[in-house]
């Protein structure tokens, strides 16, 4: 049986650790945070999970009195507790702006689309990451600082990628409050760079745009070989894994659709990438050199292979930039602006990085799933790194 003084004892660590009382009851200590209740019962044969708040908002006698409430919903009434939670929370939605409304009309809006465990994984993060703190407050009264702390309270868990993940959630759910006059700025844009890159150093990736500008401006100054100059040009532009653009054969090019279509080296699925315009005049400078050969970025001592590996992060090492991107890191890049700055929906750049989305029946989505979305949000994304490139800050301004 659980005390109090067994609970102040607990203390993070690297594991979580999950110390029972009686018929389910038991708390949770994770890798930073306060402890938190959790009822574990079965509903119908299935095996079920609840959240019971923290630790010492919710004391034991309290969690002790919630578990048996919800026993007695679960052996006397026949109901799922996490149904009537779910019920009492539609109930009791804030009103008006408030921010956990506002995002709740978000979530039912933009949600239809989107592969059931995202949904799921987004609602989780709402509900035990931001709501408890800034659930009812008004969306115009929220403020940076506000924001700084709830995704700060995640990354002190141990969670840096949650974290970023978090912050990213809140700035959709203000720019949905933005089109729909319930507030008039992001704050969570504010706080770019307010977390620490969630990669290591062998992913490392500009997500800065005004580094980013200087990393392009640097690549187009390469001094080598064409081919490797053409393929760290085509890099950005479609952010695939390094691998595959190595790989492009001119075979895969649809020159009427202006589309690239391959095999994914990870899940081996048929991929297509839009090509927008910028990258279709990267192929057609390279195109007299390399198109007699079966890949468009040939080794330069045997036409018959793809660049080797090695060949991508060692010019960009060559031009000093190995410390702040690498080939993979593009995709990282693309991930970042595309959902920040330029607003494209998360499961539309899923989609393009080539990542399994899976629709309400589970089912993986086909190639061809919002394709014409893809096809203007790759010709934007080129459009605004031509925009990048031309603009000069002080990293190198001179």
């Amino acid at each position: 049986m659980l005390t109090d003084a067994k609970i102040r004892a607990l203390k993070p660590g690297e594991k979580i650790v999950r110390v029972y009382d009686s018929h389910g009851l038991y708390i949770e200590q994770g890798r930073g945070g306060r402890p938190g209740w959790r009822l574990k019962y079965r509903f119908h044969g299935k095996e079920n999970r609840i959240s019971l708040g923290t630790y010492p908002q919710v004391s034991l006698a309290e969690a002790r009195r919630l578990r048996d409430e919800y026993r007695d919903l679960i052996y006397i009434q026949d109901v799922d507790p996490a149904v009537r939670r779910k019920i009492e929370r539609q109930i009791n939605t804030p009103p008006g702006d408030a921010f956990e409304r506002v995002a709740r009309e978000w979530l039912a809006g933009f949600s239809q689309g989107w592969a059931p465990a995202h949904t799921k994984t987004v609602v989780d993060r709402l509900e035990k990451d931001v709501f408890p703190w800034l659930g009812g407050r008004p969306m115009g009264q929220i403020t940076a600082p506000d924001v700084l702390g709830v995704v700060k309270q995640v990354e002190g868990r141990g969670a840096l990628e949650t974290a970023h993940r978090v912050l990213g959630i809140i700035n959709q759910v203000f720019r949905y409050g933005i089109s729909t006059q319930r507030c008039t700025q992001k704050p969570a844009v504010a706080l770019r760079g307010a977390l620490p890159p969630a990669r290591g150093e062998h992913l490392a990736a500009v997500t800065d745009p005004v580094k980013l500008g200087h990393v392009l401006r640097t690549i187009d100054a390469y001094p080598g070989s064409l081919v490797v100059r053409c393929a760290l040009r085509m890099a950005p532009l479609v952010f695939v894994r390094p691998g595959e653009l190595r790989a492009m054969r001119w075979s895969e090019i649809d020159w009427d659709k202006c589309e690239w279509r391959y095999q994914l080296s990870k899940t081996h699925g048929d991929h297509i990438v839009p090509l927008a315009t910028q990258a279709l005049a990267i192929l057609e400078q390279i195109r007299p050199l390399t198109a007699k050969g079966e890949y468009v970025f040939p080794t330069p001592r045997a036409m018959t292979r793809p660049l080797s590996p090695a060949a991508l992060s060692s010019a960009l090492k060559s031009l000093g930039l190995g410390e702040e991107m690498t080939p993979h890191g593009f995709r990282a890049t693309a991930r970042t602006l595309l959902d920040e700055v330029l607003e494209f929906p998360p499961h539309i750049i899923e989609h393009q990085l080539g990542h399994k989305v899976r629709d309400p029946l589970g089912r993986a989505y086909n190639r061809t799933r919002h394709l014409e979305q893809r096809r203007e949000m790759m010709q934007r994304w080129a459009d605004y790194l031509d925009e990048l490139r031309g603009q000069r800050g002080g990293q190198d301004g001179r």
